[in-house]
């Protein structure tokens, strides 16, 4: 037993390492500046009900008891704990190296790509947990599921063979993984350039030693060189070249039907990008001796994860939804998937840094400008801070005025209350309200905030 101390625990990221320590039987502790500013105190909440001590982030929690100091990548070393940390001299590690060593100890599947892998994730761990396998997942998103009989969480506690975990390119972590069954979704423009990102996904294909899965309809993945001999594909295009391949595609107001070579699959999830989520998680547990029949039967009650397209609630028929979506290709799935059906919607977008921001910013308007329609509204806040010496060389309004000289609805707002004013005064029965963003956790609350906003009585008379 090890006592471990999380700088940053409440990120969705470090939440889900802290909760595997700690029912594994170590000592657990942690600060985080969120926590301190009365923001994510669901997140908080979770790891106090597991046993996880929450301290103040002024130091006060860090003594030569600790074992470990973890870090995550976006802490800085001039936070109080970080510095008392080195003082006392601890051991301190980073999130990736601690997750590496998870990883490392099971049999393991690495989700990677640059859409879709934490709900690919959830699905592969939600088909091996139906099939009785107890996996291991550690995500990056919180499941609607439930598992164990524990609440709703980004941890399966599995004790089985496999550990299930989301990839993310964005870190080093990434090229610590040693998988046995490694998976692509998609390449796309994210947090590095095209070309880098093409090789760090090559590299980790080729080096998983069981088996690989790629997207066939992704122009990027199929640029890639692969050598590995297990590799299945898959194909949401009715691509029959791929080993996967849906077909007779079908969208309902909540969910998605379709056939994978010829076995009827029924999601209870919107959007095509779901289609293509289900055949890699379909494909990854054939690698395992799972039938697309048995996994088909699992996802019929995988009801997906939080802030992915999620319903907040609808008054007044205003419906609320809360989405992760943050680059060009996220934001184009969310979109396509929310105009198949009839209706006005704002969008309301804080961009998640400003260096991601300035690499996407051509993608990021050429995307809206092929995809908003005289239905769809664009709202833009502020790029979200979240402290240090980045520089602030791009703005969100360096994407609002091109769409509004191409005559698209876009507008900018400064603060969250001036984006809820306009939309009091705007919205009527029948429209859909999306908050978009990551990092900022504060976002779900912006949503509960518009869909408390709705309750009164002077809107949408």
């Amino acid at each position: 037993m090890a006592t471990f101390f999380f700088c940053g625990i409440g990120g969705i990221g470090m939440s889900s390492i802290a909760l595997y320590l700690k029912k594994s039987g170590h000592i657990v502790l942690g600060s985080d500046r969120s926590f301190d500013q009365g923001k994510n105190q669901h997140i908080k909440s979770l790891l106090e009900q597991a046993g996880i001590i929450i301290f103040p982030q002024d130091g006060s929690g860090v003594s030569e008891k600790i074992d470990v100091f973890v870090v995550s990548t976006a802490v800085e070393s001039t936070i109080p704990d970080v510095k008392i940390a080195q003082k006392y001299q601890l051991t301190i590690r980073t999130r990736p190296q601690i997750l590496s060593d998870i990883f490392s100890s099971k049999k393991g599947i690495a989700i990677a790509g640059t859409s879709g892998k934490t709900t690919v994730t959830a699905m592969v761990s939600h088909i091996l947990y139906q099939q009785g396998l107890s996996p291991l997942m550690i995500n990056g998103g919180i499941s609607i599921n439930t598992y164990n009989n524990e609440p709703a969480s980004n941890l399966i506690y599995g004790t089985g063979p496999w550990c299930v975990i989301e990839a993310d390119e964005s870190n080093d972590s990434f090229r610590l993984y040693e998988p046995q069954i490694a998976v692509v979704n998609n390449i796309s423009l994210d947090h590095m350039p095209l070309p880098v990102i093409q090789e760090m996904f090559e590299n980790f294909l080729n080096k998983a030693t069981l088996g690989v899965v790629v997207n066939a309809d992704c122009p990027y993945t199929k640029q890639l060189h692969l050598t590995h001999p297990n590799i299945i594909s898959f194909s949401a295009s009715e691509n029959e070249t791929a080993t996967l391949f849906a077909g007779d595609i079908q969208f309902g107001q909540n969910d998605v039907s379709f056939q994978v070579n010829g076995h009827p699959v029924r999601l209870p999830l919107i959007g095509m990008h779901n289609v293509a989520n289900a055949l890699s998680a379909i494909a990854t547990c054939l690698h395992l001796g799972i039938s697309i029949l048995e996994s088909v039967q699992a996802l019929k009650t995988f009801l997906g994860t939080k802030r992915r397209l999620e319903t907040v609630g609808t008054e007044k028929n205003i419906t609320v939804i809360d989405d992760f979506a943050h680059n060009p290709e996220k934001i184009k799935a969310s979109i396509q998937a929310l105009r198949l059906h009839q209706g006005r919607i704002f969008f309301v977008f804080q961009p998640h840094g400003f260096g991601p921001l300035k690499l996407m910013k051509e993608e990021l308007i050429q995307t809206l400008l092929e995809n908003l329609d005289q239905d769809t509204y664009w709202i833009m806040n502020p790029v979200f801070y979240a402290g240090g010496t980045v520089s602030k060389d791009i703005s969100s309004q360096d994407i609002i005025l091109p769409l509004q000289r191409a005559n698209r609805h876009a507008l900018f707002f400064e603060t969250r209350y001036e984006t809820r004013d306009f939309l009091k005064k705007n919205l009527k029965s029948g429209d859909r309200v999306v908050i978009m963003g990551a990092r900022d956790d504060t976002l779900s609350n912006y949503a509960f905030d518009i869909l408390s906003d709705l309750k009164e009585e002077n809107i949408c008379r």
